[in-house]
C-alpha cells in the first residue's frame, strides 16, 4: 500500500487490533507498517501493558507474539511516524505518564531540565519575600544602611542606576545558559548576589551601581542588565526591569 507523504509527525495509525487479527492477517498488517518507524502499545483487557517504539514495527510486533510479552497482551496499537528522530523522547514522556506494568524501566528524558529543584528554591525565595513585606521595617538601619560601592564597579561615586526606581529592598533575578542568579536591590539602588546564584561563592560580597554591571559579572561577558534582569511586579508576574524606566512609579508605593 503505498504511504501518504505527510508533514506531520505521526501520519498514520492503527488502534486497538486484536491479537488474533495480528496472527491471521500478518501480511495485510505487513503492508501498512513494514519498515516504517513508530510507537506502539500493547494492551491486556484494556489496559494499557506496555509501550515501544521500533525502526521496523513489523518486525517488533512478530517479535512480542513469541517473547516474554507473548502472554501478557491481547491487543495492540501503532503509530507510524515520519522518521524516528523524536521517538525515544516520546517513548519516554509515555512511560512517564502511563507507567504500563511491562515496562520495567522509566522513560529517561536525557536532556530535559528537571525543574523540581528550581521550583523548590522559588518557592523559598518567594516565602522570603513574603515574610520581608509583612515583618521588616524599612526604618532598620542595619538592612537598609547605604553600601560602599566597591571599585569593582569602575564607577566612582555614581549614583546606583536603579536608585531613582526603588524606595525599598526588592529581589531580581534572570537565567543565562540554564542557571539562575538572584540578586538584591537594596534601597539605595545598589545590587548584591544571593546566595541562591549561580557561582554565589565567587559573586557574593561584591556590589554593583548597575544592574549591567551584575549581568556583566554573572555571564563575564557585555550584557545588558535592564533586559536580561527580571523583578516580581505581583506575586508570580516576573518582568523585566526596562520596565521601571517605562514607568517610574511601578515598584514606588
Amino acid at each position: 500500500m503505498k504511504k501518504k507523504k505527510s508533514s506531520q509527525f505521526v501520519f498514520q495509525h492503527l488502534e486497538n487490533i486484536s491479537r488474533d487479527a495480528l496472527e491471521q492477517y500478518q501480511k495485510l498488517i505487513k503492508q501498512y507498517v513494514h519498515r516504517q518507524s513508530g510507537v506502539y502499545a500493547l494492551y491486556n483487557k484494556n489496559k494499557l501493558n506496555y509501550v515501544g517504539l521500533a525502526s521496523n514495527l513489523n518486525s517488533r510486533l512478530k517479535h512480542h507474539l513469541k517473547d516474554r510479552h507473548a502472554d501478557t497482551w491481547d491487543r495492540f496499537s501503532v503509530y507510524l511516524t515520519q522518521g524516528d528522530s523524536h521517538l525515544r523522547e516520546i517513548e519516554a514522556l509515555l512511560l512517564r505518564i502511563a507507567s504500563p506494568k511491562g515496562n520495567k524501566q522509566m522513560g529517561k528524558l536525557k536532556r530535559s531540565e528537571n525543574l523540581k529543584k528550581r521550583f523548590g528554591k522559588d518557592i523559598n525565595v518567594y516565602h522570603k519575600h513574603i515574610y520581608h513585606d509583612m515583618f521588616t521595617d524599612e526604618t532598620e538601619e542595619d538592612e537598609y544602611k547605604p553600601i560602599k560601592v566597591t571599585k569593582k564597579d569602575n564607577n566612582g561615586d555614581r549614583k546606583p542606576a536603579l536608585a531613582s526606581y526603588v524606595r525599598k529592598r526588592m529581589h531580581i533575578r534572570f537565567e543565562y545558559k540554564g542557571h539562575r542568579y538572584v540578586a538584591h536591590v537594596r534601597r539605595d539602588g545598589t545590587i548584591t548576589f544571593g546566595s541562591e546564584s549561580h557561582r554565589a561563592k565567587q559573586l557574593m560580597g561584591h556590589v554593583y551601581t548597575s544592574p549591567s554591571l551584575a549581568a556583566m559579572a554573572a555571564t563575564r561577558k557585555p550584557n545588558n542588565g535592564w533586559t536580561s534582569w527580571r523583578y516580581e511586579r505581583k506575586p508570580g508576574e516576573w518582568v523585566l526591569i526596562n520596565e521601571l524606566r517605562k514607568n517610574t512609579k511601578a515598584y514606588r508605593k
